[in-house]
């Protein structure tokens, strides 16, 4: 294995995230008119030279040498990371070219054609590779440099100045590709058409993409695409769309959202929507009222039971039958049972705090528990036997989607599904776009409330970075 002396990064830190992966079965999600994000195609910092040459482990590349465009003899490694800094192309979009046209990146043993037209520059569908017009692009190192020169000066240019690369390939402009008419919907889009005029080999793009690159996101997590206005709870798999603010605002923390591209959301299947905030009052088409407390609906039997609890008719929000499909169904609210509210209660003998709600108590062990689940909290200070009147309840913990970490320990832990798993790399901490600035400190006492799962099998664990 060869290892590149690069300057990098080491964070003393030990990475741990909590995963509910999409199931494996799950289909492969194309949409034809938007194949990768332009973010995605030219961000140039996607991978370093250290990660650039992991990648390139797996197959012959890992130690090929030869000439670059200028003649210089340098790793494969190197003519990938000059040409992505050269002309600000994604070092990934570069992988996967490499791979769609000649399976490089996994081959162990490539013929000399498959390294000499390495990226498919210039061969267009009716030349021969022996062409004398085009020979002048023979070579691996002349292949990725026109390619990322064609994409980033070439295409890109003419999309930016007159909308389309030569009138026909740019956002928005329908075109007939293999009898289908295809409506890039945006640069980056129109430029891997322009590049690859056939659905089929976009198709294979996208599947060593998603491959390689897809994150699979972890229950819990809060995703919006970049530039759009809307929500999307990630949960068991399906991405569920949350359609108010104050719905977001009475379950979620809103700062935890993490902007991502729309292909990277397209992944996901749809799951129930979330329409109405937490703790709201639900009439169906018959008049039956429910109290909803997360997902559940919990009936309540009777208008003297509403009155009982302190609800007002006007809090009502109707709606239809068909509708109570997408919650489940809770206990039920009667004259005998507890009161559905939440209180906060703190000893005044000792300071411990208690969550009380339907009649149990939850010990509140860590102040940092508190503050997240309850940023405006209001603790009632009471003798212990009003407390003791309540049943005790396993201690609170934090919600899906929170980052974590001991006051003892530097490694650091996301919440999904009530258990905390672990992945070990500031890399793949970093690429899924969470902040170091939401970390939670807790007690090791409160840490230990969440309890161990397995580690995330993450496709980005191959970008580790290289040691000696």
């Amino acid at each position: 294995m060869r290892t590149i002396k690069f300057p990098t990064i080491i964070v003393a830190i030990a990475i741990v995230i909590v995963s509910a992966l999409v199931s494996p079965n799950q289909a492969f999600a194309y949409d034809q008119n938007y194949i990768l994000s332009d973010w995605d195609l030219t961000d140039p910092f996607a991978l370093d030279l250290n990660q650039i040459q992991n990648f390139l482990e797996r197959g012959y590349l890992a130690d090929y040498k030869t000439e670059d465009s200028e003649g210089d003899v340098r790793y494969a490694a190197d003519i990938i990371w000059n040409a992505a800094q050269n002309y600000n192309i994604s070092p990934k979009f570069l992988l996967v070219l490499l791979q769609k046209e000649q399976s490089l990146i996994e081959d162990d043993s490539p013929t000399e054609k498959q390294l000499s037209w390495a990226t498919g520059y210039a061969v267009c569908d009716d030349c021969s590779m022996s062409a004398p017009s085009i020979q002048r692009w023979k070579g691996f190192g002349k292949q990725v440099n026109s390619a990322a020169m064609q994409f980033s000066e070439g295409y890109l240019a003419d999309i930016e100045a007159t909308g389309s690369t030569q009138g026909k390939y740019g956002p928005g402009i329908p075109v007939e590709i293999d009898g289908e008419i295809i409506v890039p919907a945006n640069a980056a889009t129109a430029a891997m058409y322009a590049y690859t005029p056939h659905i089929h080999g976009n198709i294979n793009f996208s599947r060593i993409w998603e491959r390689w690159f897809s994150i699979q996101y972890p229950s819990g997590t809060l995703l919006k695409i970049a530039g759009e206005s809307g929500v999307y709870l990630i949960e068991y798999g399906y991405k569920r769309p949350i359609e108010s603010w104050s719905a977001l605002l009475s379950r979620f923390n809103p700062s935890l959202m993490i902007e991502v591209a729309k292909n990277s959301l397209d992944l996901y299947p749809d799951g129930n929507p979330i329409a109405f905030p937490n703790y709201s009052l639900l009439q169906d088409d018959d008049g039956n009222i429910y109290l909803l407390v997360d997902d559940s609906l919990r009936h309540i039997d009777s208008m003297e039971t509403f009155r009982y609890i302190g609800f007002a008719e006007d809090e009502i929000v109707k709606i239809e039958n068909d509708d109570l499909a997408y919650f489940e169904k809770g206990l039920p609210l009667t004259m005998l049972s507890a009161d559905p509210g939440e209180q906060l209660l703190q000893l005044s003998s000792n300071g411990a705090m208690f969550y009380i709600k339907d009649g149990y108590r939850h010990a509140i062990t860590d102040k940092a528990i508190l503050t997240a689940r309850f940023p405006n909290a209001y603790l009632q200070s009471v003798q212990a036997v009003v407390v003791e009147q309540y049943a005790e309840g396993r201690a609170l913990t934090l919600p899906d989607g929170y980052l974590i970490k001991s006051t003892d320990s530097p490694a650091v832990y996301v919440i999904s599904e009530g258990e905390r798993r672990s992945i070990g790399s500031e890399e793949i901490f970093l690429s899924y776009g969470w902040s170091w600035d939401d970390i939670v400190e807790l007690s090791p006492s409160a840490l230990n409330l969440h309890p161990l799962g397995l580690a995330i099998d993450n496709p980005l664990d191959t970008l580790m970075l290289a040691t000696e």
